[in-house]
């Protein structure tokens, strides 16, 4: 299964002009981009994925091209997907990303396998 990568390469280099430190992981057929340990975004197939507060899903929902998480058919609290008409514009990608951004400190880290 393969992700956009002129999303992905899109999705860099917003982080190196925002000056956020990151780590690329991939995994799920697609890239997702770590924010202090965090699942921040990522990309699948040609969706950008967004880890948003949930609280906003509602709002977001109202925006061109974005839709539930749904990669195992069910939805997961504040994870959004965001088709290519919702991020084909450069300020488009950035809001996503900095909306994700906003709530990176305040989501919870992943639990470290030993």
């Amino acid at each position: 299964m393969a992700y956009d990568k002129h999303l992905a390469d899109r999705v860099n280099r917003t982080f190196e002009i925002f000056g956020i430190t990151y780590e690329e992981k991939f995994m799920m057929g697609g890239v997702c981009y770590l924010v202090d340990d965090k699942m921040c975004v990522g990309v699948v197939k040609e969706d950008l994925m967004a880890r948003i507060d949930p609280e906003g899903t509602e709002d977001a929902l109202k925006k061109r091209g974005c839709r539930l998480m749904d990669f195992t058919g069910r939805s997961m609290k504040g994870f959004l997907f965001i088709d290519p008409t919702g991020t084909d514009m450069d300020a488009d990608l950035e809001y996503w990303i900095k909306l994700a951004l906003e709530f990176n400190p305040k989501a919870k880290s992943s639990k470290k396998k030993k």
